[in-house]
Protein backbone atom coordinates (compact mmCIF):
# COMPACT_ATOMS: atom_id res chain seq x y z
CA UNK A 1 0.00 0.00 0.00
CA UNK A 2 1.37 3.58 -0.91
CA UNK A 3 0.63 6.70 1.66
CA UNK A 4 1.84 9.39 -0.91
CA UNK A 5 2.06 13.14 0.52
CA UNK A 6 2.63 16.06 -1.63
CA UNK A 7 3.34 19.56 -0.44
CA UNK A 8 5.84 22.08 1.29
CA UNK A 9 8.26 19.59 2.25
CA UNK A 10 8.11 19.96 5.80
CA UNK A 11 4.52 19.69 6.09
CA UNK A 12 4.61 16.65 4.26
CA UNK A 13 7.45 14.88 6.50
CA UNK A 14 5.40 16.41 9.74
CA UNK A 15 1.46 14.49 8.04
CA UNK A 16 3.72 11.45 7.41
CA UNK A 17 4.74 11.23 10.98
CA UNK A 18 1.33 11.86 12.30
CA UNK A 19 -0.26 9.55 9.50
CA UNK A 20 2.26 6.71 10.77
CA UNK A 21 1.85 7.55 14.53
CA UNK A 22 -1.82 6.65 13.78
CA UNK A 23 -0.59 3.74 12.30
CA UNK A 24 1.05 2.60 15.45
CA UNK A 25 4.57 3.51 13.75
CA UNK A 26 7.29 5.51 13.71
CA UNK A 27 8.45 7.72 10.70
CA UNK A 28 12.00 7.68 12.30
CA UNK A 29 12.63 4.19 12.22
CA UNK A 30 11.21 3.42 8.92
CA UNK A 31 14.34 2.69 6.24
CA UNK A 32 15.01 5.33 4.15
CA UNK A 33 15.62 5.71 0.68
CA UNK A 34 16.18 9.04 -1.38
CA UNK A 35 17.77 10.37 -4.41
CA UNK A 36 20.39 8.44 -6.30
CA UNK A 37 19.37 5.14 -4.13
CA UNK A 38 15.40 5.13 -5.29
CA UNK A 39 15.94 2.41 -7.53
CA UNK A 40 13.28 -1.06 -7.87
CA UNK A 41 16.93 -2.39 -6.92
CA UNK A 42 17.13 -0.89 -3.88
CA UNK A 43 13.60 -0.89 -2.71
CA UNK A 44 13.09 -4.61 -3.58
CA UNK A 45 15.02 -6.32 -0.46
CA UNK A 46 13.39 -3.67 1.78
CA UNK A 47 9.97 -4.64 0.88
CA UNK A 48 10.06 -8.52 0.78
CA UNK A 49 7.82 -10.67 2.97
CA UNK A 50 8.93 -10.82 6.64
CA UNK A 51 8.08 -13.32 9.52
CA UNK A 52 7.97 -9.60 11.80
CA UNK A 53 5.29 -8.36 9.93
CA UNK A 54 4.32 -5.62 7.21
CA UNK A 55 7.38 -4.67 5.62
CA UNK A 56 7.82 -0.99 5.47
CA UNK A 57 9.77 1.81 3.86
CA UNK A 58 9.81 5.49 3.28
CA UNK A 59 10.22 6.76 -0.07
CA UNK A 60 11.65 10.71 -0.75
CA UNK A 61 11.22 11.30 -4.48
CA UNK A 62 12.53 14.88 -4.22
CA UNK A 63 15.31 15.17 -6.82
CA UNK A 64 13.89 12.44 -8.34
CA UNK A 65 11.72 11.84 -11.86
CA UNK A 66 10.09 7.93 -10.98
CA UNK A 67 9.75 5.62 -14.38
CA UNK A 68 7.35 3.09 -14.67
CA UNK A 69 9.55 0.27 -12.94
CA UNK A 70 9.87 2.28 -9.74
CA UNK A 71 6.41 3.48 -9.57
CA UNK A 72 5.11 -0.39 -9.44
CA UNK A 73 7.54 -0.93 -7.23
CA UNK A 74 5.85 1.06 -5.18
CA UNK A 75 2.96 -0.39 -5.28
CA UNK A 76 4.43 -3.96 -4.08
CA UNK A 77 1.40 -5.67 -2.88
CA UNK A 78 1.76 -6.71 1.49
CA UNK A 79 4.22 -3.61 1.52
CA UNK A 80 3.67 -0.02 3.46
CA UNK A 81 5.37 2.28 1.37
CA UNK A 82 5.60 5.86 2.72
CA UNK A 83 6.11 8.40 -0.66
CA UNK A 84 7.28 12.04 0.27
CA UNK A 85 6.99 13.64 -3.04
CA UNK A 86 7.04 17.59 -2.89
CA UNK A 87 5.60 18.24 -6.45
CA UNK A 88 2.87 15.88 -6.42
CA UNK A 89 2.51 15.61 -10.36
CA UNK A 90 -1.12 14.45 -11.48
CA UNK A 91 0.16 11.41 -12.85
CA UNK A 92 2.09 10.35 -10.60
CA UNK A 93 -0.85 10.77 -8.03
CA UNK A 94 -3.13 9.21 -9.80
CA UNK A 95 -0.93 5.92 -9.52
CA UNK A 96 -0.78 6.88 -5.84
CA UNK A 97 -4.88 6.69 -5.66
CA UNK A 98 -4.87 3.55 -7.49
CA UNK A 99 -2.78 1.78 -4.59
CA UNK A 100 -3.49 3.23 -1.80
CA UNK A 101 -3.55 7.02 -0.06
CA UNK A 102 -2.80 10.26 -1.58
CA UNK A 103 -2.85 13.49 0.90
CA UNK A 104 -2.06 17.20 -0.84
CA UNK A 105 -0.79 19.04 2.22
CA UNK A 106 -1.32 23.13 1.46
CA UNK A 107 1.77 25.02 1.66
CA UNK A 108 1.10 28.77 2.55
CA UNK A 109 4.04 30.84 0.37
CA UNK A 110 2.57 34.57 1.15
CA UNK A 111 3.99 36.61 4.11
CA UNK A 112 0.62 36.31 5.35
CA UNK A 113 -0.47 32.79 5.34
CA UNK A 114 3.49 32.41 7.06
CA UNK A 115 2.59 34.42 9.09
CA UNK A 116 -1.04 32.81 10.11
CA UNK A 117 0.56 29.42 9.85
CA UNK A 118 3.41 30.23 12.73
CA UNK A 119 0.78 31.67 14.79
CA UNK A 120 -1.05 28.46 14.66
CA UNK A 121 2.16 26.51 15.37
CA UNK A 122 2.78 28.46 17.98
CA UNK A 123 -0.40 28.02 20.08
CA UNK A 124 -0.46 24.38 19.22
CA UNK A 125 3.08 25.05 21.35
CA UNK A 126 1.56 26.80 23.76
CA UNK A 127 3.84 29.41 23.29
CA UNK A 128 3.18 33.36 24.00
CA UNK A 129 3.79 33.95 20.66
CA UNK A 130 2.27 37.87 19.46
CA UNK A 131 1.03 38.77 15.71
CA UNK A 132 3.52 41.09 15.64
CA UNK A 133 5.97 38.37 15.99
CA UNK A 134 4.51 35.42 13.75
CA UNK A 135 4.82 38.21 11.26
CA UNK A 136 8.35 38.76 12.12
CA UNK A 137 9.34 35.03 11.59
CA UNK A 138 7.59 34.85 8.08
CA UNK A 139 9.05 38.21 6.93
CA UNK A 140 12.74 36.70 7.53
CA UNK A 141 12.16 33.07 6.84
CA UNK A 142 9.24 33.31 4.00
CA UNK A 143 8.27 29.35 3.26
CA UNK A 144 11.27 28.00 5.22
CA UNK A 145 8.94 26.36 7.90
CA UNK A 146 11.47 24.03 8.71
CA UNK A 147 13.78 27.11 9.75
CA UNK A 148 10.54 28.71 11.82
CA UNK A 149 9.86 25.34 13.76
CA UNK A 150 13.27 25.42 15.10
CA UNK A 151 13.50 29.14 15.77
CA UNK A 152 9.94 28.29 17.88
CA UNK A 153 11.90 25.26 19.28
CA UNK A 154 14.33 27.95 20.80
CA UNK A 155 11.53 29.97 21.97
CA UNK A 156 9.83 27.62 24.30
CA UNK A 157 12.85 28.52 27.01
CA UNK A 158 11.32 31.96 27.49
CA UNK A 159 8.83 32.32 29.78
CA UNK A 160 7.78 35.64 29.03
CA UNK A 161 5.38 36.79 26.29
CA UNK A 162 7.45 36.76 23.11
CA UNK A 163 7.00 40.32 21.04
CA UNK A 164 8.71 41.21 17.94
CA UNK A 165 11.87 42.74 19.57
CA UNK A 166 11.86 39.90 21.86
CA UNK A 167 12.24 37.19 19.02
CA UNK A 168 14.41 39.51 17.05
CA UNK A 169 16.92 39.43 19.79
CA UNK A 170 16.84 35.68 19.73
CA UNK A 171 16.59 35.01 15.87
CA UNK A 172 19.01 37.74 15.35
CA UNK A 173 17.84 38.29 11.99
CA UNK A 174 16.62 41.60 10.22
CA UNK A 175 13.79 41.30 7.82
CA UNK A 176 14.83 41.59 4.19
CA UNK A 177 13.81 45.52 2.61
CA UNK A 178 11.24 46.08 1.12
CA UNK A 179 11.19 48.47 -1.79
CA UNK A 180 7.93 49.77 -1.75
CA UNK A 181 8.36 50.39 2.32
CA UNK A 182 11.59 52.21 1.65
CA UNK A 183 9.44 54.62 -1.24
CA UNK A 184 6.57 55.56 1.74
CA UNK A 185 8.99 56.14 4.58
CA UNK A 186 10.77 58.38 2.89
CA UNK A 187 7.66 60.24 1.36
CA UNK A 188 6.16 60.30 4.87
CA UNK A 189 9.33 62.14 6.64
CA UNK A 190 10.69 58.94 8.02
CA UNK A 191 14.35 59.25 6.12
CA UNK A 192 15.81 56.99 9.00
CA UNK A 193 13.72 54.02 8.17
CA UNK A 194 13.62 54.67 4.66
CA UNK A 195 17.34 54.37 4.81
CA UNK A 196 17.33 51.28 6.86
CA UNK A 197 15.29 49.60 4.61
CA UNK A 198 18.24 50.81 1.71
CA UNK A 199 20.18 49.27 3.75
CA UNK A 200 18.95 45.85 3.90
CA UNK A 201 17.76 45.28 0.65
CA UNK A 202 21.61 46.42 -0.43
CA UNK A 203 22.88 43.77 2.08
CA UNK A 204 20.84 41.58 0.27
CA UNK A 205 22.25 41.78 -2.63
CA UNK A 206 20.19 43.90 -4.57
CA UNK A 207 21.89 46.03 -7.39
CA UNK A 208 22.08 49.57 -6.93
CA UNK A 209 20.56 50.43 -10.82
CA UNK A 210 17.47 47.81 -10.05
CA UNK A 211 16.57 49.40 -6.88
CA UNK A 212 16.88 53.34 -9.10
CA UNK A 213 14.28 51.73 -11.85
CA UNK A 214 11.97 50.03 -9.11
CA UNK A 215 11.89 53.82 -7.32
CA UNK A 216 11.21 55.43 -10.96
CA UNK A 217 8.66 52.52 -11.86
CA UNK A 218 6.96 53.19 -8.31
CA UNK A 219 6.49 56.82 -8.48
CA UNK A 220 5.93 56.82 -12.06
CA UNK A 221 2.74 55.18 -10.48
CA UNK A 222 2.46 57.95 -7.65
CA UNK A 223 2.18 60.35 -10.30
CA UNK A 224 -0.52 58.48 -12.30
CA UNK A 225 -2.16 58.11 -9.27
CA UNK A 226 -2.56 61.23 -8.37
CA UNK A 227 -3.94 62.29 -11.70
CA UNK A 228 -6.36 59.86 -11.27
CA UNK A 229 -7.24 61.22 -7.88
CA UNK A 230 -7.58 64.37 -9.50
CA UNK A 231 -9.82 62.88 -12.09
CA UNK A 232 -12.93 61.59 -9.37
CA UNK A 233 -11.75 62.08 -5.78
CA UNK A 234 -12.03 58.50 -4.16
CA UNK A 235 -10.64 55.96 -6.15
CA UNK A 236 -10.99 52.09 -5.24
CA UNK A 237 -7.06 50.09 -5.57
CA UNK A 238 -9.01 47.78 -7.59
CA UNK A 239 -9.70 50.45 -9.98
CA UNK A 240 -6.31 51.94 -9.64
CA UNK A 241 -5.05 48.68 -10.51
CA UNK A 242 -7.35 48.69 -13.58
CA UNK A 243 -5.99 51.96 -15.09
CA UNK A 244 -2.91 51.65 -14.66
CA UNK A 245 -2.23 47.93 -15.94
CA UNK A 246 -0.96 47.01 -12.69
CA UNK A 247 -1.80 44.10 -9.78
CA UNK A 248 -3.56 45.73 -7.04
CA UNK A 249 -0.58 45.58 -4.60
CA UNK A 250 1.52 48.23 -6.09
CA UNK A 251 -2.02 49.87 -7.23
CA UNK A 252 -2.41 50.40 -3.33
CA UNK A 253 1.12 51.34 -2.19
CA UNK A 254 1.21 53.98 -5.39
CA UNK A 255 -2.28 55.50 -4.10
CA UNK A 256 -1.28 55.28 -0.34
CA UNK A 257 1.58 57.65 -1.16
CA UNK A 258 0.21 60.01 -3.58
CA UNK A 259 -2.76 60.79 -1.54
CA UNK A 260 -0.48 62.46 1.31
CA UNK A 261 1.45 64.50 -1.71
CA UNK A 262 0.89 67.61 -4.24
CA UNK A 263 1.05 67.67 -7.46
CA UNK A 264 4.05 70.24 -6.62
CA UNK A 265 5.79 68.51 -4.09
CA UNK A 266 5.59 65.10 -6.90
CA UNK A 267 7.03 67.01 -9.55
CA UNK A 268 9.85 68.51 -6.94
CA UNK A 269 10.14 64.59 -6.25
CA UNK A 270 10.79 63.31 -9.76
CA UNK A 271 13.37 66.11 -10.34
CA UNK A 272 15.80 64.57 -7.48
CA UNK A 273 14.70 60.96 -8.88
CA UNK A 274 16.35 62.48 -12.54
CA UNK A 275 18.95 63.93 -10.71
CA UNK A 276 19.96 60.10 -9.00
CA UNK A 277 19.66 58.24 -11.62
CA UNK A 278 22.17 60.87 -13.64
CA UNK A 279 24.46 60.90 -11.34
CA UNK A 280 24.52 56.94 -11.21
CA UNK A 281 24.57 56.56 -15.04
CA UNK A 282 27.73 58.92 -14.90
CA UNK A 283 29.76 56.85 -12.62
CA UNK A 284 29.37 58.65 -9.29
CA UNK A 285 28.73 56.44 -6.02
CA UNK A 286 25.48 54.12 -6.41
CA UNK A 287 25.15 53.57 -2.72
CA UNK A 288 25.71 57.54 -2.14
CA UNK A 289 23.39 58.54 -4.94
CA UNK A 290 20.40 55.95 -3.61
CA UNK A 291 20.42 57.72 0.45
CA UNK A 292 20.90 61.24 -0.77
CA UNK A 293 17.72 60.73 -3.14
CA UNK A 294 15.75 59.09 0.19
CA UNK A 295 16.78 61.90 1.92
CA UNK A 296 15.70 64.35 -0.91
CA UNK A 297 12.51 62.14 -0.94
CA UNK A 298 12.34 62.53 2.93
CA UNK A 299 11.68 67.10 2.78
Amino acid sequence: MILAFSGNRFLIEDAAREALKARGLSLRELPRLGGEDVTPETLAPLLAPSLFGEAAALVDLEGVRPDKALLEALATPGALVVVLDPLGAATRVKHYLQHGEHTAVPSPTKTGEVALWVAARAKQMRLKLEREAALYLAEVFGADLAGISAELNKLEFIDEALSRDTVQRVVGREPPGDSFAMLAAATAGRPGEALGQLRRLLASGEDPFKLTGAVIWQYSLVARSLALLQEGGRVSENEAAQRLGVKPYPAKKALEVARRLSEVKIRVHLLHIQEADLAMKRGLDADKALERLLVQLSV
